[in-house]
């Protein structure tokens, strides 16, 4: 079978390789579709300290179980399914706690364990014992089953930031991540979702696919004065950086209502983590400010399902699906901003 393997920074081939054969717990799955993301090109240029190479990367992977190990039940040949990308252990006290997206233990697939750019995918017998591998809806495709695990992750962010019904919520950032941000959102009942963004070509793309009720060009103008225009001088109840910038954090907590929540969905820069926080701010508006760090197999299954209902729709941000052949293209266009969410179909 063909596969995309990192090797080291800046050296991601595609060569062959032997079929996997899962073990006794394991799932064997034909790989239909795998959706790339930004870390998929942080990854191939600078590579993770959790990756020991060779590895066979990505990790938003759906596809068709062909074979199944000795010790499995309730999984047979021919179930469609999407498989989660972080691997809670489900023993430590955080896992117990019910905290799985902070496991003490997590491991990931594309990164401890081989993952989706391959035409065989074996799905290791710990994803199982968290439920992991999720069953895709009937008349939910593999590319729309692909996106739970993003959408999984948005809404894991949204539910620690308290997004709710008549909420006036700011994504900053105008990325696939962005873009669910706007529609779960909506979906979750906020009265108005403005769209921030630096690129002004990347929010005009985001813009007519999403629909925000409003946009900001950051580039042209002050955001921070901007939403507080658009807000009457209250500010957001609700602000998402969904943008890897330091910057956007800081304006997040300057534009945040009274009692304004801000969710610092979108990680900085592992040599520049460190931002200027107005405490006052923080203190004097009752702010609250949070982290989002991936999601649990709970989160999976509840994406699917939100996709599945038309909830949160995904059909249309898929906007470009290349071949497995093609991968390092899809890099290069996830990284160009020109595309919304490029899905790898092996």
């Amino acid at each position: 079978m063909k596969v995309v393997r990192f090797h080291a920074p800046g050296d991601v081939r595609i060569s062959d390789a032997p079929e996997p054969t899962p073990g006794a717990g394991d799932v064997k799955i034909r790989v239909r579709n795998c959706s790339t993301c930004g870390t998929d090109v942080k990854i191939s240029r600078f590579g993770h300290h959790h990756i020991v190479p060779p590895r066979v990367m990505g990790h938003e992977i759906a596809g068709e179980v062909v074979e199944v190990g000795q010790d499995v039940d309730g999984w047979a040949p021919g179930d469609r399914v999407q498989v989660i990308a972080a691997i809670p252990c489900g023993h430590c006290v955080e896992c117990r706690r019910g905290f799985r997206t902070v496991c003490e233990n997590q491991e990931s697939m594309g990164y401890h364990y081989d993952g989706g750019f391959a035409e065989y995918l074996v799905v290791p017998a710990k994803v199982l014992a968290v439920d992991g591998l999720n069953r895709i809806p009937d008349g939910l495709d593999y590319a729309q089953a692909s996106v739970a695990e993003p959408l999984a992750c948005v809404l894991n962010g949204q539910q620690l930031a308290r997004v709710g019904t008549g909420d006036d919520v700011v994504i900053i950032g105008s990325g696939p991540i962005g873009c669910l941000h706007v529609r779960l959102a909506r979906a979750r009942g906020a009265a108005r979702v403005t769209l921030v963004e630096l690129n002004p070509e990347r929010l005009a793309l985001a813009a007519a696919l999403v629909a925000p009720d409003a946009t900001v060009c950051a580039g042209d103008t002050d955001p921070v004065d901007a939403v507080r225009k658009l807000t009457d001088g209250r500010g957001a109840d609700v602000v998402v950086t969904a943008a890897a910038s330091g910057s956007a954090q800081e304006q997040a907590v300057q534009m945040a209502a009274r009692q304004g929540r801000i969710s610092l969905f979108g990680g900085l820069p592992k040599d520049n983590p460190t931002i200027r926080l107005d405490a006052n701010l923080v203190h004097y508006r009752e702010l609250t400010v949070v982290g989002a760090n991936g999601s649990s197999p709970a989160h999976n299954a509840e994406a699917l399902r939100l996709i599945a209902s038309g909830a949160v729709p995904v059909a249309d941000l898929i906007t470009h699906r290349l071949p497995l052949d093609a991968t390092l293209d899809a890099f290069d266009l996830v990284a160009s901003g020109t595309a919304i969410k490029v899905t790898i179909e092996p």
